[in-house]
């Protein structure tokens, strides 16, 4: 295998603090408790998420980067630093209006953000960590 063939993962972290409440609007009040528990506080709570995003690409032999982690940086402020850091999930993210405000759907809304964002093809992994314990692997699927 050619140099310019080689593939690689690269990953690139960042973190955010957010408030939400897991509330689904197609449950009653008592079917929210019963599910989402404390997560259902009328005030909601809050987390300081962590994001490890990976994109995949050939290893361009000039530059010997499969992307500019300066444009990575960018495109995450982009995509999850401006829109979600020390936010109101629920109330300031139109996308989480009518979505409830769970780890999936936050890797989802990043992945769908970022995809607008990054070359065609390139965004490989989100990985969302709510806590330490609770971590949420989306590919795109």
């Amino acid at each position: 295998m050619s140099a310019g063939r080689r593939r690689a993962r690269v990953s690139r972290l960042v973190s955010f603090s957010a408030s939400h409440r897991l509330h689904s609007k197609s449950l009653s009040d008592e079917e929210n408790l019963k599910l989402y528990g404390k997560c259902n506080n009328p005030n909601g709570h809050g987390h300081n998420y962590k994001v490890v995003v990976t994109v995949y690409g050939e290893i361009d032999p000039d530059t010997g980067m499969v992307m500019n982690l300066t444009d990575l940086k960018k495109y995450m402020e982009e995509a999850i630093m401006e829109p979600l850091d020390h936010k109101n999930l629920d109330l300031d993210v139109a996308y989480f209006a009518d979505t409830v405000s769970t780890t999936e759907n936050v890797a989802v809304y990043i992945w769908e953000n970022l995809q607008k964002l990054l070359p065609e093809g390139a965004l490989y992994k989100v990985k969302v960590y709510e806590t330490d314990n609770n971590i949420v692997v989306y590919k795109g699927e």
